[in-house]
């Protein structure tokens, strides 16, 4: 009997919807020619969902999410809602809660699509960040004292635990072993002024280094990374960071790849149930009108595959991407791809089904 995967689906807000329906669209066909099956169970959380019923996330869903082998997440955000409360009622919270505390971040610039950087190709731009995703500034620490007054203060404070530094550092070590391309992996921090967050992801850094002595190993402020990323990014392999300066770092890094169009994400936890979805959001604006580019949400799928372990089928959805933004697509942007959402779907499916 073949394998058989529960995959839970969350459309979200926005082009959400119109993105996943490609991604899922993709996922069947590779699967078909894999030995393998999904069953895909759809959870309607999000905006509209709020606004009718005033609930963001309840624990019954979490109970049911929990049951699956992975989630697919579409995009969190509505026009309606005040900004936080979904993303904090969703998207932390389930990132804490299934402990996926690594964000991956593939940033590799394929032929056919253009990088705002000056004479940088393809062959210049292909690293990857991983993000501690659970810990940091957050985590939700701090409060107010005397708000509302001329005296108010706010105080976030960023919780970092050995446990948890270590962890996503030595999945990163480990990860840019597997990737055995430059085998270079870089703490991004900020020494010299957040000296005892970055002291202990330093220390711990160079101390589980020694563990990986084929690694070289390399550290730079994170003003300098970047720097370094618009002007060298071919100097990068992987890249290590926390939680907030990994948030910022991926979207220059999105940018120079061509866009948030193309920019997938993954949120993992290696022994327990991990998301994926694309980097991009809900962009409301585009509602509808099918022409949002699904290839962030098809690459998200991607690296849905390779971390359940179907890393050739994985391999035959990228191949597809690379064909269809190479040949294809006249623009990733929104409304000039030359194709509706749809219809860029169809061509990687169609190509999978053709090729693989």
């Amino acid at each position: 009997m073949s394998k058989e995967y529960n995959i839970a689906v969350i459309p979200g807000d926005g082009t959400g919807p119109e993105v996943v329906a490609e991604g899922v669209k993709v996922l069947e066909t590779v699967a078909d020619i894999s030995g393998f099956s999904f069953k895909f169970t759809y959870y309607r959380l999000g905006g509209d969902h709020y606004k009718a019923t005033g609930e963001i996330l309840s624990d019954e869903t979490i109970e049911s999410l929990a049951t699956s082998d992975a989630i697919c997440l579409g995009a969190i955000g509505h026009p309606d809602v005040r900004p936080g409360i979904l993303e904090k009622g969703i998207l932390l919270k389930l990132r804490f809660h299934f402990d996926q505390y690594v964000n991956l971040r593939p940033v590799k610039l394929y032929e056919g699509v253009d990088t705002p950087l000056k004479d940088k190709g393809p062959a210049d731009i292909d690293f990857v960040v991983v993000r501690e995703n659970t810990e940091g500034l957050y985590a939700g620490a701090g409060g107010y004292l005397k708000r509302g007054t001329p005296d108010e203060v706010a105080v976030q404070e960023s919780i970092n635990t050995r446990k948890g530094v270590e962890r996503c550092l030595r999945y990163a070590f480990e990860y840019c072993r597997k990737r055995n391309r430059r085998k270079k992996l870089t703490l991004c921090g900020k020494t010299n002024v957040l000296t005892f967050a970055f002291d202990l992801w330093e220390r711990a850094f160079y101390e589980v280094a020694k563990e990986y002595p084929d690694i070289e190993t390399d550290y730079a402020h994170v003003d300098a990374i970047c720097m370094w990323m618009v002007k060298n990014p071919e100097w990068f392999d992987v890249i290590v960071t926390d939680n907030m300066f990994g948030d910022i770092i991926t979207d220059l890094a999105a940018m120079i790849q061509g866009g948030m169009g193309i920019a997938a994400g993954a949120n993992i936890n290696p022994d327990g149930v991990s998301m994926f979805e694309p980097i991009g959001g809900s962009a409301p604006k585009y509602t509808g009108k099918g022409i949002i580019n699904p290839i962030a949400a098809i690459s998200s799928a991607q690296l849905m595959l390779e971390t359940l372990g179907e890393e050739k089928a994985a391999s035959f959805i990228e191949s597809a991407v690379i064909k269809v933004l190479r040949d294809d697509l006249k623009n990733v942007g929104a409304g000039k791809m030359g194709f509706t959402t749809g219809e860029v779907g169809d061509l990687v499916a169609d190509y999978i089904q053709k090729n693989s």
